[in-house]
């Protein structure tokens, strides 16, 4: 999401851009090319022995001669998406460091990737794909001073830019996700939901941490209280089903369609967002914010992203349950919709955050 409206704005500002993407399964995308002048796709190499190799499987996978080929035939100002793209970054720097021209090379940093997934690795049930995560947090420790032969790195919270600063990196920005228009969805849609005020929580239930999310709070809040519980998101595994059908106050939503998960945002009464990662930036906390009622959180849902205020935050069972026997009676009115529009308004300027991206692109001594 941060990437193509990031696109689609650098489109608007009259950027001409070549997007190089990595592809595993998924068709090229004409709304890509939409925003772009030219788009190349090159396939992962998901070659089992790279797991090997010292770098991390997430960079060595996209080690690619032929996108380092294509970027050599100018001297373009390039933007980097995570750490998953930073061989190319090593790679273009080995060849100005034996005589060819430095080139602006700026990297948009996703999480620190290191704390990301040694949390996934805590998170993970399965023991292979814990040994796995753990591995790769390992290698990805060490490689990620990579970063320092960036002109710049763009980190997406402020406690993910002061990890980046005591890496070393010289020179590190804030730069907020970039996000589509705040537009309500339709309420009217006909989806199947509670007579009454509901409890929301919605996420990839595939990825262990939300798992365990749905899992607490049913265990720790939801059964203790007389709210229903809609729980939305797509590749919930069968345990996970068999779990919530055990409580007649919850239902599971698996895989909806965009359009029916906006509507339940919408519809909830309260969306509640927890998490043992306070990595990165949760997109989910935005959309939440941006489209439904009252938002209860933890602390660790909003490390670094400077939207306390617009949330109602609770770190343990007994406060979460008071924020919504406090909540749930109180319908979230117009007055409060429009006070919260006007933060994230505020917090998300994207013309200010377009031209600090664009100076370090042409300019990134200023």
């Amino acid at each position: 999401m941060d990437i193509y409206y990031r696109l689609e704005a650098f489109r608007r500002t009259g950027v001409h851009i070549t997007l190089h993407c990595f592809t595993y399964g998924r068709k090229p995308a004409p709304e890509l090319e939409a925003c772009c002048d030219r788009v190349y796709y090159y396939q992962r190499d998901m070659k089992p022995w790279l797991h090997l190799r010292r770098t991390p499987f997430i960079a060595a996978s996209r080690d690619n001669d032929e996108l380092l080929q294509r970027l050599q035939q100018d001297d373009a100002p390039i933007l980097i998406e995570g750490l998953h793209g930073c061989e190319i970054l090593r790679r273009l720097r080995q060849q100005e460091s034996a005589g060819q021209g430095r080139r602006t090379i700026i990297v948009r940093a996703h999480n620190v990737e290191q704390d990301y997934y040694r949390l996934l690795a805590r998170s993970e049930r399965r023991s292979l794909k814990k040994a796995y995560l753990a591995l790769e947090a390992r290698k990805l420790r060490c490689y990620e001073p990579t970063l320092n032969l960036a002109d710049a790195v763009l980190a997406i919270t402020d406690a993910d830019a002061d990890r980046f600063r005591q890496m070393g990196c010289s020179k590190v920005l804030t730069i907020p996700p970039f996000l589509p228009p705040i537009t309500l969805p339709d309420t009217d849609l006909q989806i199947t939901t509670p007579n009454s005020p509901f409890v929301l929580f919605h996420g990839d239930l595939s990825i262990p941490d939300n798992e365990w999310a749905v899992r607490w709070l049913q265990r720790h809040v939801m059964r203790m209280v007389d709210y229903p519980f809609v729980v939305a998101g797509r590749n919930p595994r069968p345990s996970l089903r068999r779990y919530l059908s055990r409580f007649p106050n919850t239902r599971l939503v698996e895989s909806p369609e965009q359009s029916e998960m906006d509507a339940l945002i919408a519809q909830a009464r309260c969306t509640v967002m927890i998490t043992r990662q306070p990595t990165g930036f949760k997109l989910k906390l935005l959309n939440s914010l941006s489209m439904g009622q009252h938002c209860v959180v933890n602390s660790a849902m909003l490390t670094g992203t400077g939207l306390a205020g617009c949330c109602h935050v609770a770190d343990t069972a007994d406060a979460l349950r008071r924020q919504l026997d406090k909540l749930m009676p109180t319908p979230f009115s117009d007055a409060q919709r429009q006070e919260r529009q006007t933060s994230l308004a505020k917090l998300m300027d994207e013309a200010a955050r377009l031209q600090q991206i664009v100076t370090l692109l042409t300019s990134p001594s200023a």
